[in-house]
């Protein structure tokens, strides 16, 4: 009987393309707050005295916590060990935590000006806000690439992440296209407006995990017999990091995900005021350009993704991906393209780059590593890719500083300075090529050990 439901709940389309619609509201919620601050570089300039270089420090700091204080990686063990309900009940308290402290200091404008540790108080306290909700956000989307491998595996898989990655867009399409008038909304500029909004979007994204908590108690009570039967020598153990670490196509894959994130996220974080110095977009409507970009992600990734279940070819089509990258960052370097219907042509073709990679490199991690080390395996993963997170908007800020200023301007009579974008942009190709090199040696070592990267995920 018991065996009988468990086929019943997993092989039901409703019961799994229901609990992939509640995590991905989770984890878009959580996108929405990442990229919250994304349009407002300039206004942060204006009304708080924010540098370019204290905003690429703040942006870094996602990294912080994740990357030195290793709590991704803590976090991948935990769900390897503990299951996915209690790692992403914690996971997704931090967002909500974190978000708090953020919209705190970013509402405090009595902070600005006295300083700790070296940093304006104001962006230190922002920063380590931001760094514990990215704690929260990335294991919650360690946890939500496991939950999906769950439910999905032998099925829709790459189509099923490729919804996920979707959602996660939207998150990030609202922000960029409605955080600057939501500050502007009232007719006085309050740049912590928005990251109040999206406080109370995580809320709401906290709630709905508790929904599919039930889902998953559900699941999990239904395949009871199949976990009695289970070897408990097929369990995660610790020795397990190292067989992952010794596995040349986690590494490859690994890889690429830092560089070709690295091109884009934080791409992400200046196209706004790209859009503003270089293509002459007024700032209240530049973030409808970048906003193409996860729109596209949100018709286009599920759409390759089932192209990958069905006819396969993981490996080429993040070869064809990383050279899209290469293509749309070598032509915004160009001075002389400044045409704003140029940079939508750009934008949008990034979509397409950006939809292709990820739909294929998510779904492909199940081919290289066992499902008892998966959790650890992304986990490591967002690790390694939370280092360029942090360091390239840490990097392209001194840079913009250091060498890009050409002037100053005024914005809502606001005084900023203008920034000449060819230097960063040279940099995101240069991300774009290695990733493409790596890409094709992916391809090398799926022919050599036949991991079946290029082969249907559906399995008939």
């Amino acid at each position: 009987m018991v065996e009988k439901i468990s086929q019943s709940l997993r092989d039901s389309a409703a019961a799994r393309w229901s609990a992939l619609f509640i995590v991905s509201f989770t984890m878009m919620c959580g996108y929405f707050l990442t990229d919250i601050m994304a349009p407002l570089a300039g206004l942060l300039e204006g009304q708080l005295g924010w540098t370019r270089a204290e905003y690429g420090t703040f942006t870094s700091s996602y990294g912080w916590f994740n990357i030195f204080l290793l709590m991704l990686i803590f976090g991948g063990i935990i769900l390897d060990k503990l299951g996915v309900r209690i790692t992403g009940l914690g996971a997704t308290s931090l967002m909500v935590i974190g978000a708090a402290l953020k919209y705190w200091a970013i509402s405090s404008v009595s902070l600005r000006g006295s300083t700790l540790f070296g940093l304006d108080a104001q962006v230190l306290w922002a920063s380590i806000g931001f760094a514990t909700f990215a704690v929260g956000v990335e294991v919650a989307g360690i946890t939500v690439s496991k939950i999906i491998v769950k439910w999905f595996k032998g099925k829709e898989l790459a189509t099923a992440m490729g919804m996920q990655v979707a959602m996660a867009r939207i998150g990030t399409a609202l922000a960029l296209g409605f955080s600057v008038p939501i500050a502007k909304a009232t007719g006085v500029v309050d740049v912590s407006r928005p990251v109040l909004v999206a406080l109370i979007g995580l809320c709401i994204g906290l709630i709905a995990f508790l929904v599919y908590v039930v889902m998953d108690r559900k699941l999990d009570a239904s395949e009871a017999v199949e976990a009695e039967e289970e070897n408990p020598e097929d369990e995660f153990k610790i020795s397990d990091i190292g067989k992952i670490l010794n596995n040349r196509g986690w590494w490859y894959i690994a890889i690429l995900c830092v560089l070709f994130y690295s091109a884009v996220f934080p791409f992400l974080k200046y196209a706004t005021d790209l859009m503003v110095n270089k293509f002459g977009v007024a700032e209240d409507l530049a973030g409808m350009i970048p906003m193409l970009l996860p729109f596209g992600n949100i018709l286009l990734t599920p759409i390759f993704g089932g192209i990958y279940d069905r006819k396969g070819k993981g490996a080429t089509i993040m070869i064809i991906g990383s050279l899209l990258l290469i293509l749309v960052h070598a032509l915004f370097s160009i001075p002389g393209l400044n045409s704003w219907i140029f940079a939508m042509v750009l934008v949008v073709i990034l979509g397409i780059a950006f939809s292709l990679v990820p739909s294929a490199m998510w779904p492909s991690v199940p081919k290289i590593v066992p499902e008892k080390r998966l959790g650890t395996a992304y986990s490591l993963i967002f690790w390694v890719q939370n280092w360029g997170l942090a360091g390239v908007p840490l990097l392209i800020g001194w840079v913009l500083e250091k060498y890009c200023i050409t002037g100053q301007t005024v914005r809502d009579g606001l005084t900023v300075n203008t920034y000449d974008y060819t230097l960063p942009m040279m940099i995101f190709t240069g991300f774009g090529v290695l990733a493409l090199v790596v890409s094709f040696l992916l391809k090398a070592e799926d022919k050599k050990k036949g991991y079946g990267l290029e082969s249907p995920n559906i399995q008939k």
